[in-house]
């Protein structure tokens, strides 16, 4: 079966820093004023620069008119939680360092450092690159469709790790989907006292939810064709009996 799995194209680290900008709710700004944190107050332009509607009261606004210029350098971090409760629920954290500029009644911030950090490590995204990416096609759709999956189909998340190396399920005691994006679907391995993470990529990029479905169809399939016990039942089997 291992030789139906040879897509294994992933989000560029920019795609995947304006993905985390795109989807994230929330935004904390450390600027020379401190460190304020806003819930739904900030927009992204195409370019990637961020428009934060300020209130009034704010110490960044008052920041952002007495600084020379007018520019204030501060630093946005961004997290990006699974919309599915797992364990270590912060998939990535994205930092932005530049300047602040007034913009039709809204700060303007223009980035010149993207930082991302993810399992891995942390990674310095190019400022072109940045600029010039998209977030995934799945974005705004993957906290509806992850939870619809853990929720009301568990019995498809256990029958996919049948695609997955018996190595990686060693000691399984929870398996939860943890991010799609238009590559692939990843899982969440939770053992008793780790976890880990596994991609399953499809066998060509999803653009929208129509195709995603198809896309899940055929690993289900594929899954459902392999000749390999299904992980929780034999961790159940091997464990309290």
């Amino acid at each position: 079966m291992g030789d139906r799995h040879t897509w294994t194209a992933v989000p560029s680290m920019a795609q995947r820093a304006r993905t985390v900008l795109a989807t994230a709710w929330s935004c904390a700004v450390t600027a020379e004023g401190g460190r304020e944190e806003f819930i739904g107050a900030h927009t992204v332009a195409e370019d990637g620069r961020v428009l934060l509607r300020l209130p009034d009261d704010s110490l960044l606004a008052a920041a952002a008119v007495c600084a020379p210029r007018g520019e204030p350098s501060a630093v946005l971090e961004f997290a990006d939680v699974a919309p599915v409760p797992v364990r270590g629920r912060i998939r990535a954290r994205l930092w932005l360092a530049g300047w602040f500029a007034p913009e039709s009644g809204d700060l303007a911030f223009r980035p010149t450092r993207v930082v991302l950090r993810e399992a891995g490590g942390a990674v310095v995204v190019d400022l072109d690159e940045f600029a010039g990416a998209e977030p995934d096609p799945l974005a705004t759709a993957e906290s509806r469709l992850l939870t619809h999956l853990a929720d009301a189909h568990p019995d498809a998340v256990e029958r996919l790790t049948r695609l997955v190396e018996p190595d990686s399920l060693h000691g399984a005691v929870r398996v939860q989907p943890l991010a799609v994006d238009r590559h692939g679907l990843t899982l969440r391995i939770e053992r008793a006292r780790a976890h880990g993470d596994v991609r399953l990529p499809f066998h060509r990029p999803a653009d929208d939810v129509a195709q995603l479905s198809e896309r899940m169809h055929v690993l289900l399939a594929q899954a459902s064709a392999a000749n390999r016990p299904r992980a929780l039942q034999r961790q159940r089997t091997n464990g309290d009996g």
